[in-house]
């Protein structure tokens, strides 16, 4: 009888211990969170340069698209003999001003397309608080521009507006208007820029068309939510293009309806 005991004993801690070494090996993915933003009504011009070049070049993702003279303008260097976005944003609008421009190009993106490209951005003020929006704003003027925002243009930082987008899983709105419908929260995600998927979209990335036969679903889950951490073959120059700020852009319902579509594309 005691021997039976222990014989089952053996076996339950045999099995906790495997499960708990297979839950250790697999990886904690989070997306990379753009830092909150406490600027004072004394903000300084470079003070809100400063946190802008941090977000652009960082967590605000801006680098994925822009720069690469392929999918969206670039911004930091010349565009078509225009000069960097400091020295043509005034122009790019009728009735608009650099700063109207910019803030609407970040918050409001389909407003104003710039011929040539597609509208593949996703609205930043769903990502970001405004602190950080007047941030980047600062931050791209002064490329080749000046800077004219103000702390009178910024927000206080309390309540729900200066906090950034909520985490996955979260009651925020998220991309396309809280829709779980996959190819809404792909083209709202901007997605097809760099991804095609039956027919639609771009080449610089894999193409999803048959992503479910290559990957499991956690893995795309992970490619997601930490898309540094593994490159597909023949994608290695374009590591670190991909925005890791996903995790937060998509609601809990959002990112599981578009891992559960894709991982169905066999």
């Amino acid at each position: 009888m005691w021997a039976t005991n222990l014989r089952i004993i053996g076996v339950v801690l045999g099995t906790l211990a495997l499960y708990t070494l297979i839950a250790n090996k697999i990886p904690q993915v989070q997306s990379e969170v753009p830092r909150a933003l406490s600027l004072g009504a004394n903000v300084t011009a470079e003070q809100l340069v400063s946190a802008g070049d941090q977000l652009y070049h960082g967590a605000g993702g801006c680098t994925a698209c822009h720069g690469l003279g392929t999918r969206a303008p670039n911004l930091l260097t010349d565009e078509k003999g225009q000069g960097p976005i400091g020295a043509r944003c005034g122009k790019r609008e009728p009735g608009k001003d650099c700063k109207a421009y910019l803030y609407e190009s970040l918050t409001s993106p389909r407003a104003f397309v710039v011929t040539g490209y597609e509208p593949i951005m996703p609205e930043m003020g769903r990502i970001l608080s405004p602190q950080q929006i007047w941030a980047l704003v600062a931050f791209l003027e002064s490329n080749g521009g000046s800077v004219d925002v103000t702390a009178s243009d910024i927000p206080a930082a309390s309540g729900p507006a200066a906090s950034a987008a909520p985490a996955t899983g979260g009651s925020g709105p998220g991309i396309a208007n809280g829709s779980t419908e996959p190819m809404a929260i792909i083209r709202g995600a901007g997605c097809t820029g760099c991804h095609k998927i039956n027919g639609e979209g771009g080449a610089i990335g894999p193409d999803l068309t048959h992503v479910g036969s290559r990957l499991s679903a956690n893995l795309i889950r992970e490619s997601i939510l930490l898309p540094d951490a593994k490159t597909a073959k023949g994608y290695e120059k374009f590591k670190g293009v991909m925005p890791k700020t996903f995790g937060h852009m998509f609601t809990g319902e959002q990112l599981e309806a578009l891992v559960q579509f894709l991982a169905a594309h066999k």
